[in-house]
């Protein structure tokens, strides 16, 4: 499928897609969220695709988030059932995501970064939920999402000042994985993406399922109990790459990961 508003790259097993609207900060409209619910479907059921990448166009921002100006000049804000950018209400992807922001993470932005599993931030990236200050709220995961990963009294110290959050700040309040030069964030993105790539993808499947329900699960002893019922587990136990890593391990050889 073509695009317009966002722009799909494969190299080997690493899918990455950036929104491609620089000319509005890559603002997020309706076209483009169901543009992006297509490629995040494609991906995510393309077998030979292991690792995803999520960016913006251009050098000032990853995105703003909603685009305000499409809204108030009456433009549909339909999105699809998977939510905005169509990844903040996607649950059950469990292929890693990896957030590489280039610039400006407001609102929706920040919300898309949050749904994906790993951020890397440019030194030049700002985070934001200013929601507030227009007379909204950050509904789209990011009131959910920004507690969980860094503790609720962190998270509204931001949330309920609208304040902005400096990429190394967001490292050091735990959102941010990495912080890199702006010249060196692809690289570094694709990097992680490739060592990600040399383990087992059914393994790194599992896991981001097992970690992500388990949150879910009234306990500790609950989320031990329940793992092996989760369906990328289960998948793990029945796959080819289950019998591949211990006999390339006796072996003494890389494993030859098949992804099934």
């Amino acid at each position: 499928m073509a695009y317009e508003f966002i722009k799909v790259d494969r190299a080997g097993p690493v899918t990455t897609i950036t929104l491609n609207r620089p000319e509005v900060m890559n603002a997020m409209h309706s076209p483009a969220h169901f543009e992006m619910d297509d490629a995040l479907n494609a991906f995510a059921a393309d077998p030979e695709q292991w690792v995803g990448i999520v960016t913006g166009a251009g050098d000032r921002a990853f995105s703003a988030g909603n685009d305000l100006k499409y809204q108030a000049g009456g433009g549909q804000m339909k999105s699809p059932p998977s939510g905005f950018a169509g990844i903040t209400a996607r649950f059950d992807l469990t292929k890693p995501l990896i957030a590489a922001v280039n610039g400006v993470a407001m609102g929706g932005g920040f919300e898309i970064a949050l749904a994906c599993d790993i951020i890397v931030a440019s030194e030049a990236a700002v985070f934001s939920l200013p929601e507030p200050r227009v007379g909204l709220a950050a509904l789209a995961g990011g009131l959910h999402r920004l507690p969980r990963a860094i503790g609720t009294k962190r998270a509204m110290g931001m949330i309920l000042t609208a304040r902005r959050v400096s990429a190394a700040e967001g490292k050091d309040l735990g959102f941010v994985h990495e912080v890199t030069a702006p010249q060196d964030l692809l690289r570094r993105a694709g990097e992680i993406a490739a060592g990600i790539c040399e383990l087992g993808p059914m393994s790194i499947r599992a896991s981001k399922q097992a970690v992500l329900a388990g949150l879910d699960e009234p306990s500790l002893e609950a989320a031990l109990r329940g793992q092996n019922k989760y369906p990328a587990v289960a998948a793990l136990y029945a796959s080819e790459d289950f019998k591949e890593g211990p006999l390339a391990f006796a072996q003494k050889r890389a494993p030859n990961w098949k992804g099934r």
